[in-house]
């Protein structure tokens, strides 16, 4: 049987920016993806059904048989059972959306229409955690960390953190994968689990809260002050004082400055000294942009702030105003608080933007990833000039 995780086009459009360069269940909330929850729940390798720009890195197979799962859709032991015991011809489904199908014939083309036909529907009754607006990442991140830890380290033993001056509280909510260095930090775990990952460091002076997950290869630099529901996505390095945010991966937050109730994609580099709001100062409610609405929608949070894309970058002593949502490949600097909504490619800020041209964007992308030995390859450039052109709309001074 084959695993296929099914981006839905609407669910797409409202998690944008983050899915530009994504699939949905490539999305990391908590410790993991989502896909790598179903893996792990599945004991198997999933494939994905995306949008065409990315079928050539996200690739299927079909088979006589698919699996086909919901990729907004985050799994939990009673979800699990459910799609296990489904039979050919069934259509699992909550409320009114559906979980899994499983098929010999998949109908990609109906799929995208939201339209299931001919299946046995299967109800289910159960809460489930599922991920379709880009706030849901940092609001879902707390509950998902402590279920990823379960998931994770269940009856394995931890590493052990042996430096004398590192002060810890609520050890055994504490799981230290191998090669971690930890050195004169405070790890309070007693309101939620902290997960370090291998080869994962914490320098001297910071003080950790949990819930937080610090993945393989991430660092949190000295005397960083990490309040809880964090997670630190592989190879990622954050300083300063951050709160509920969740960074995927590859990413530098590594100075002085507040993040908090945001998201950052992969390959981001914020400079030092940069703050971002996350409540508004009459504490009504915050308001972002939606792709899919084409305009500011409510949230109906009173905290929220950073929605960064891929490769996007901000200089030093950059202001995000609440709710800012910044593109793909985008180069904000300058004082004053850039607009609320910042378009792929922009580059600027207060003041005015100009397009990033994408071969300098791209040239900027390929000195990223090897300073950190990856290969931005031929279809990584193609995924980024489809952007560019699908986002050219938005860059409404190129026709100033």
């Amino acid at each position: 049987m084959k695993i296929i995780l099914y981006d839905q086009p609407q669910v797409v459009g409202q998690l944008l920016p983050f899915t530009y360069t994504r699939p949905v269940s490539e999305i990391r909330v908590g410790i993991l993806k989502i896909s790598e929850k179903w893996e792990h729940y599945l004991g198997d390798s999933v494939g994905w059904y995306t949008q065409p720009h990315l079928r050539a890195k996200y690739p299927y197979q079909e088979s006589s048989d698919c699996l086909i799962i919901n990729g907004c859709f985050c799994p939990n032991e009673q979800l699990v059972s459910a799609v296990r015991e489904m039979k050919p011809g069934q259509a699992l489904y909550t409320r009114d959306r559906w979980v899994a199908i499983r098929t010999d014939r998949p109908d990609w083309s109906a799929y995208e229409k939201d339209q299931l036909k001919g299946f046995d529907n299967v109800a289910f009754e159960e809460e489930v955690m599922l991920i379709e607006q880009p706030w849901h990442i940092f609001q879902s991140n707390g509950r998902a960390i402590r279920a990823d830890f379960d998931l994770i380290t269940k009856g394995r033993t931890s590493a052990k953190i042996t430096d004398p001056h590192t002060a810890i509280y609520g050890e055994q909510n504490v799981f230290v994968e191998e090669g971690v260095e930890v050195r004169a930090a405070v790890i309070n775990a007693t309101d939620g689990p902290v997960y370090l990952g291998k080869n994962a460091v914490i320098k001297e002076g910071a003080l950790i809260n949990g819930p937080l997950a610090l993945c393989e290869g991430a660092s949190v630099n000295m005397g960083a002050k990490m309040r809880g529901d964090n997670t630190v996505g592989p190879y990622s390095k954050v300083g300063g004082e951050v709160s509920n945010s969740v960074i995927f991966g590859f990413s530098n937050k590594s100075h002085d400055g507040f993040l908090g109730n945001s998201v950052l994609g992969e390959w981001c580099n914020i400079g030092a000294d940069t703050n971002t709001s996350n409540l508004k100062n009459n504490y009504t409610s915050v308001k972002v942009w939606s792709y899919a609405r084409e305009r500011f929608v409510n949230t109906g949070l009173q905290f929220c702030g950073l929605m960064m894309g891929d490769h996007a970058k901000a200089g030093i002593n950059t202001m995000f105003n609440t709710g800012t949502v910044v593109g793909v490949g985008a180069n904000i600097f300058g004082h004053g608080f850039p607009r609320s909504f910042i378009p792929s490619f922009a580059w600027g800020g207060a003041t005015g933007f100009s397009t990033f041209k994408l071969n300098k964007a791209v040239e900027v992308a390929e000195a990223v990833l090897t300073r950190r030995n990856k290969t931005f390859t031929e279809t990584d450039r193609q995924i980024l000039a489809h952007i560019f052109e699908q986002t050219a709309r938005y860059r409404n001074w190129e026709n100033a």
